[in-house]
C-alpha cells in the first residue's frame, strides 16, 4: 500500500496545534470570501448582461442593513484575527520563568549549542519532553533564522544582539532545524537536529561523555583569567561596580538615564565599556572586542546571572 503525503510537519510542541489553528482559520476564512466573491461575479455577469433592447442599466437603490453588514463582518472577522494572532504572538515569545536556558550561536554555516550544565553540540539540539527550553541566540556574522517546523518557532538571530524563543516538545523524537533566513552560499547546508528525549535518557546523556564544565563555571573561569574580579569588587569598593545580583536590576547611568542590566546590557558592556557608564564610576573598563568570542559572552553572562543577591549589588 502506498504511503499518505504529509501536507504539515507534526504537531510536536505546546504551540504547535494554536499556530495551526490560526492557520486553518485563515485558510478558511479566506477560502470561504473568494469562493463567495467567485459566485458572486460569475453570477451578477450572467443576470445582468448587456442584452439587445435593453441597453439601459435599471435603476439601483441603497439597501442599508446589507451596507452594515458587508462591512460589519469582515471588520469582526479582523478583530478576531489579530486578537487571536497578537495573543498567540506573546505566548511564542515570552518563556515561562521555570524554562532551561540554551545558548545558541550561529556561525556560517553551523549552529553551536551549549547547556547550562556544560555539554555543547554543533548542528544537533538534545532536550527532555514536557520541559519549557528557551534559546538565548546570537550571531557571530549576519543574520540566520532559527526554525524547527514540528515545533511551529521561527526567529531572527542577529549579529551584535541577542534573541530568544522557546518551546515545550510534546513528544519524543528527532525534528528537523533548519536556518529560515537567506545566510550565503552555503545557506541550504546549515540544518540540524533536534533529539526530544525522555527525561531519564536526558539526563544520562547529560553525563555521558563529551560533558564540559557547566556555563556559568566556564564564564567564572573566564571572569577570572580576563582579571575582571581586580576591579568589579564584591563589596561595590572596586574601581568598577560590584556585578553580585547585578543581573535583571536597574542601573543608573552617568547621563541620568536608568537601563535595566539584562543580556544584551552585560554584552555591551563587556564589547563597548565607553557606551553606558554606571553613575559615580569613571570610564577606565577596557574593551575585550575581539578578545572574548560570543561563546566567551554567553559564559561570562551566565556567571554573572549566578551571582546572588546576598553580598549586595550594583547600587543605582
Amino acid at each position: 500500500m502506498g504511503h499518505w503525503v504529509q501536507l504539515f510537519p507534526a504537531e510536536a510542541s505546546t504551540v504547535a496545534g494554536q499556530v495551526d489553528a490560526l492557520f486553518f482559520f485563515l485558510v478558511a476564512v479566506s477560502g470561504f470570501f473568494a469562493a463567495l466573491i467567485f459566485a458572486l461575479i460569475a453570477y451578477f455577469a450572467v443576470k445582468y448582461r448587456r442584452r439587445p433592447g435593453n441597453e439601459n442599466p435599471p435603476a439601483t437603490k441603497t439597501v442599508m442593513t446589507l451596507e452594515v453588514l458587508w462591512t460589519a463582518i469582515p471588520a469582526g472577522l479582523t478583530v478576531v484575527i489579530f486578537f487571536w494572532g497578537a495573543r498567540l504572538f506573546f505566548n511564542i515569545y515570552t518563556p515561562p520563568p521555570n524554562a532551561l536556558n540554551v545558548a545558541v550561536v550561529a556561525k556560517q554555516w553551523m549552529w553551536k549549542f551549549q547547556h547550562p550544565e556544560g555539554q555543547r553540540e554543533i548542528d544537533e539540539l538534545h532536550v527532555p519532553v514536557g520541559q519549557p527550553i528557551k534559546l538565548t541566540m546570537i550571531s557571530e556574522d549576519v543574520i540566520h533564522d532559527l526554525f524547527v517546523p514540528a515545533f511551529r518557532v521561527k526567529r531572527d538571530v542577529l549579529p551584535g544582539r541577542y534573541s530568544t524563543v522557546w518551546f515545550q516538545a510534546t513528544r519524543p523524537g528527532t525534528y528537523h532545524l533548519f536556518c529560515g533566513q537567506y545566510c550565503g552560499t552555503a545557506h541550504s547546508l546549515m540544518t540540524g537536529w533536534v533529539y526530544v528525549m525522555n527525561p531519564v535518557d536526558y539526563e544520562r546523556w547529560l553525563s555521558g561523555e563529551g560533558a564540559n564544565e557547566p556555563l556559568a563555571v566556564a564564564g567564572g573561569r573566564l571572569f577570572a583569567q580576563l582579571g575582571c574580579a581586580t576591579c568589579h569588587v564584591e563589596n561595590d569598593t572596586g574601581r568598577c561596580p560590584s556585578l553580585v545580583g547585578l543581573f535583571g536590576k536597574p542601573v543608573k547611568l552617568r547621563t541620568g538615564e536608568t537601563v535595566v542590566a539584562n543580556e544584551d546590557y552585560i554584552r555591551e558592556s563587556i564589547l563597548k565599556p565607553e557606551a553606558k557608564i554606571v553613575a559615580g564610576y569613571q570610564p577606565v573598563m577596557p574593551t575585550f572586542k575581539g578578545v572574548v568570542s560570543e561563546e566567551g559572552v554567553l559564559q561570562l553572562i551566565a556567571y554573572i546571572k549566578s551571582l546572588g543577591n546576598e553580598q549586595g549589588g550594583n547600587k543605582p
